[in-house]
C-alpha cells in the first residue's frame, strides 16, 4: 500500500483529501506545515508528497527544493494560483507534477496513480547501461554518474526524459512524445514543461548549457540526443 503525505494548512481541504485517498486504498498522513511534514518523513517511509504551494512559513516550493535534494520521492504540487511562473518554478525545483485548485479529485487520483506507477516501473525491467561523454547512465538503477563517478541526482521526470532520449540517439523526440513519456497523457499538458526538463538536464550534462552539444534542439520539431552512446 502506497503511503501519501498531504502537506496542507487548510484543515477542511486536508481532511477531505485524506478521506478521499484513504477510500481509494492509500495509507495517508497529514501535515499542516513544513515542520510537521519533516517529522513524519523522519519517522516512516513515504512514497509521495502532495504539497500545497501557498503554506505559511516555509512554502511548498522550498519544501520541494529541500526534499528533492535529499531523495527522489514523488512530489505533486497543489496550487490555487493562476500564474504559470509558480508551476514552472515548482518543476525547476524538482516537482514531478502539479494540479491547480479547484481540482477534480478524479484527475488528482489519476496523477497520483501515474506517478506511483512510474516509480514502480523505474525499478523493473531489463538492466540498461548507457555511456556517453564520460557519463554512465544506469536505467535499471535510475542512476547517472558523472566523469568522476559521482552520482548526479535526477528527478523522476528528468530520468524519464533522459531515458527516452538516450535510448534513441540521433532520433528527433517531439515535445508531445516527451510529455507523454513523463505524464502518460497525450493531451492537456503544457509544452513548456518539456522545455523546463530539458533545461534542467542540460545544466547537469552539458559543458556549456548555453551551447548544448549532448541534447540539441531541432527547431520546429523537438529535441535529439546527439552524443555517441555505447
Amino acid at each position: 500500500m502506497a503511503h501519501i503525505l498531504i502537506i496542507e494548512d487548510e484543515p477542511v481541504t486536508r481532511a477531505t483529501l485524506t478521506s478521499y485517498l484513504e477510500a481509494q486504498g492509500y495509507d495517508v498522513s497529514e501535515a499542516e506545515s513544513a515542520d510537521a511534514a519533516e517529522r513524519l518523513l523522519a519517522e516512516r517511509p513515504i512514497d509521495l508528497l502532495l504539497v500545497d504551494i501557498n503554506l505559511p512559513g516555509k512554502d511548498g516550493l522550498k519544501i520541494t527544493r529541500e526534499q528533492r535534494a535529499r531523495s527522489d520521492i514523488g512530489i505533486i504540487l497543489v496550487t490555487g494560483r493562476d500564474d504559470d511562473v509558480d508551476r514552472i518554478v515548482g518543476l525547476e525545483m524538482g516537482a514531478d507534477d502539479y494540479v491547480c485548485k479547484p481540482f477534480n479529485r478524479r484527475e488528482l487520483l489519476a496523477r497520483i496513480k501515474n506517478l506511483l506507477y512510474r516509480t514502480r516501473q523505474a525499478g523493473q525491467g531489463i538492466r540498461q547501461i548507457y555511456r556517453f561523454e564520460g557519463f554512465c547512465f544506469d536505467a535499471r538503477a535510475r542512476r547517472l554518474e558523472d566523469r568522476d563517478g559521482a552520482a548526479v541526482p535526477l528527478t523522476r521526470a528528468e530520468f524519464e526524459v533522459l531515458h527516452y532520449l538516450v535510448s534513441r540517439p540521433g532520433d528527433v523526440a517531439t515535445r508531445d512524445a516527451l510529455m507523454a513519456r513523463v505524464t502518460h497523457r497525450n493531451y492537456g499538458t503544457n509544452p513548456r514543461t518539456v522545455d523546463v526538463l530539458i533545461r534542467r538536464l542540460r545544466a547537469k550534462l552539458e559543458p556549456d548549457p548555453s551551447a548544448p552539444s549532448i541534447i540539441c534542439t531541432v527547431h520546429g520539431e523537438g529535441y535529439a540526443f546527439t552524443s555517441r552512446v555505447t
